[in-house]
């Protein structure tokens, strides 16, 4: 059994014991609020009773059903208040009285804990203390699980604050732990495992250099006649060939301008508009040294604006960081990929870097609760996911979206990567909704391929993002039949098990809520390039990707719309699905390459065997019925044909897809979309 289909199969029997006796919308917010995910997981015991850790309490609003109706107004066209957006004070009407705050506070002192503060809202405490005092404060055990290779911790009975203290309390980040980990990904060559090439750079470096990188990622069809040690099999092949990087070959990447022009964005800044007056806000773990240096480097390498203290600030919401824990866990990388491309798309904007002091999913909540709570900017980017939604408990689900909720009533939109592995071997339907793209006051951004048409040339096809390749030729031996086949990696979505869809849609398939709502180029081999200091040496590295790519691309976008449209448009997801087809780039299946995907036959002692293109891929396509496909000439002796658009389960449809949304934001169409709508 292959790798992936041992995963699918092993995913299958999990969701069968999970909702086996159970209707999928019954598994939605259920009583308990132990995680669906303990029962998934292997459990590897308790968690040591003296890790001190950091834990928020959302307390439950005054009158939660007039709030939730007063959000939903901001939203709707109709409503006398839409898009009149909430300050501190009018949320402030809504948080729990001072004297139920304050029975929340000393319960949780009684147990040990100590109090670190109370948010500017009094929505929430966040408090400090040890596993053993959290779980005599919530009745609770804390255990640790391992699932699919990574692991997290969570409590193993209903957790309630004890006492009448329990009344006054929502949801709690922190009882369930996930690592926030960086999710940029960049490309290798899948024979040799070595990245695309990096260039040293020296203090004068000015202008990317020639010759590294094409956006002709894509060449004319070529033959390959393989004939390995022995007299059969042979074979013959004929495709399009993808252009492999090499030390003498370019990288497929895209430069700032390149970028540009495939996103229709010289319109947008020619009618004036590049994000001037806006702050595009990031999330981060840690922050790393020469990120400023590094993030000018690259800025002078695009004759971008370069970074001073008037359009480039460092936040650190919970004090001071260890910078050096961001090189170590990776992300120096994410933060470069994030800054270098924000501003590559809206260079006109300011940009703020907030770093968390730990990689705990409270750790970043409390950041984007910082940034809510001050107004740092009303686009922000968060390039992450903690982990899939059927893991995730009510506790964890709910304590996200109180606080991306208020985000939404302020008119801030949290903006979220959708995963970087399809449908992490969950299949169809449900997909791999993750925490916390999946909350319904997150905008989700997956993630697309951007090709060059070899039909057309000058023109460009725009594909999900779903890396998948077969061995045609693997050591010199010729294939046969064709296989070795593999899913490399695509856009993260799916549906979820714990959240109904809101309302905005009410008209996608499913019972739950849907992700993701948008998408834009995310592919490490049609990637980009980003500069950062390795050791002492600043180093331009080329083929970067992943939808953490595509979260900064789409926040900055976000930023140019509201420039456009003079006020915050709030929360993305609900205004993208509001637009009328064809405002926003609707990703399909595109015909366009497919005559050139690799097609051949192999002739053995048994004779000569076609494949078409689709055969060729037998296996892995699933749902996906058209792709694009070229050959990969690795090495001498190995020959794989990559498929690019094959997406797990996931398939790209007309309109909402579960691979990209719906479509990927281009040019003026639509900026001015959105901002028409938003004059309702």
């Amino acid at each position: 059994m292959s790798v992936r289909s041992s995963l699918r199969y092993g995913a299958l029997i999990l969701l069968i014991a999970l909702f086996a006796g159970v209707s999928f919308a019954q598994t939605r917010q259920p009583e308990s609020n132990v995680p669906s995910g303990v029962r998934l997981s292997k459990d590897l015991g308790l968690v040591d009773p003296t890790t001190e850790v950091n834990i928020t309490v959302h307390l439950t609003l005054n009158d939660k059903a007039s709030f939730d109706k007063a959000v939903d107004a901001l939203y709707d066209p109709a409503s006398p208040t839409f898009h009149k957006w909430m300050t501190n004070a009018d949320l402030m009407k809504f948080a729990p009285t001072a004297a139920q705050r304050q029975i929340v506070r000393q319960e949780l002192q009684k147990h040990g804990l100590t109090i670190v503060s109370t948010d500017k809202l009094g929505f929430s405490i966040r408090a400090h203390g040890t596993i053993g005092s959290i779980e005599s404060a919530f009745n609770t055990e804390i255990h640790q699980f391992e699932y699919n290779g990574r692991t997290y911790s969570a409590h193993v009975r209903d957790a309630r604050l004890t006492g009448v203290a329990g009344n006054y309390v929502e949801s709690v980040g922190g009882l369930e732990r996930h690592q926030i980990r960086p999710m940029a990904v960049r490309a290798k060559n899948l024979i040799t495992n070595k990245p695309f090439p990096s260039v040293p750079l020296g203090k004068n470096a000015n202008g990317f250099p020639a010759g590294v990188t094409t956006t002709d990622c894509l060449s004319a069809p070529a033959t390959y006649n393989l004939q390995g040690s022995t007299a059969l099999p042979t074979a013959v092949y004929t495709g399009t060939v993808y252009n492999v990087s090499t030390a003498t070959t370019p990288a497929c990447d895209y430069l700032p301008s390149q970028l540009w022009a495939a996103l229709g964005l010289p319109e947008v800044f020619a009618a004036g508009y590049n994000g001037a007056g806006q702050t595009i806000v990031l999330v981060e773990g840690y922050g790393y040294p020469t990120v400023e240096k590094d993030a000018n480097t690259f800025s002078k390498l695009a004759n971008l604006p370069k970074f001073t203290s008037s359009n480039f600030e460092i936040v650190y919401p919970q004090g001071p960081t260890n910078l050096q824990l961001g090189i170590l866990s990776g992300w120096n990388i994410e933060l470069a990929l994030d800054i270098d491309w924000a501003h590559s798309v809206a260079p006109g904007a300011k940009i703020v870097e907030v770093f968390t002091s730990g990689q705990d999913s409270e750790d970043f909540q409390d950041s984007i609760t910082y940034v809510v709570e001050n107004n740092l900017g009303n686009s922000v980017s968060n390039s992450y996911e903690e982990d899939l939604d059927l893991l995730s408990g009510a506790l964890e689900q709910k304590s996200w979206d109180a606080v991306l909720k208020v985000a939404a009533a302020k008119g801030i939109s949290v903006n979220f990567s959708s995963g970087d592995s399809g449908d992490n071997g969950v299949g169809s339907p449900v997909g791999a909704a993750g925490v916390p793209s999946v909350a319904p006051h997150a905008t989700a951004v997956g993630g697309t391929s951007i090709l060059n048409d070899v039909n057309n040339p000058g023109s460009t096809i725009t594909t999900s993002w779903g890396d998948t390749w077969a061995g045609l030729e693997l050591g010199g031996a010729v294939s046969d039949p064709p296989g070795a086949l593999e899913f490399w990696g695509g856009g993260g979505g799916g549906e979820s098990v714990y959240w109904p869809k809101p309302s905005w849609q009410q008209k996608l398939p499913g019972t739950g809520r849907q992700t993701p709502d948008v998408s834009a180029l995310a592919d490490p081999f049609t990637g980009v390039p980003i500069v950062i200091t390795v050791g002492t040496q600043q180093q331009l590295q080329y083929g970067w990707g992943g939808t953490s790519l595509a979260c900064p691309i789409f926040s900055a976008f976000w930023a140019l719309a509201n420039e456009k449209a003079g006020h915050a448009l709030g929360q993305a997801a609900p205004a993208i699905a509001a637009l009328p087809y064809g405002a926003i780039q609707d990703v399909l299946a595109h015909t366009d390459s497919t005559p050139n995907n690799v097609t051949g036959s192999v002739t053995d002692q048994s004779g000569s065997t076609t494949y078409t293109d689709t055969q060729l891929f037998e296996g892995l396509l699933e749902g996906n019925k058209v792709f694009t496909s070229a050959f990969w000439p690795a090495d001498p002796i190995d020959l794989i044909d990559f498929g690019f658009g094959i997406d797990s389960s996931l398939t790209v449809k007309r309109g909402w897809d579960n691979a990209t949304g719906y479509g990927t934001p281009y040019g003026l169409t639509f900026i001015n979309a959105v901002t028409a709508a938003a004059r309702k």
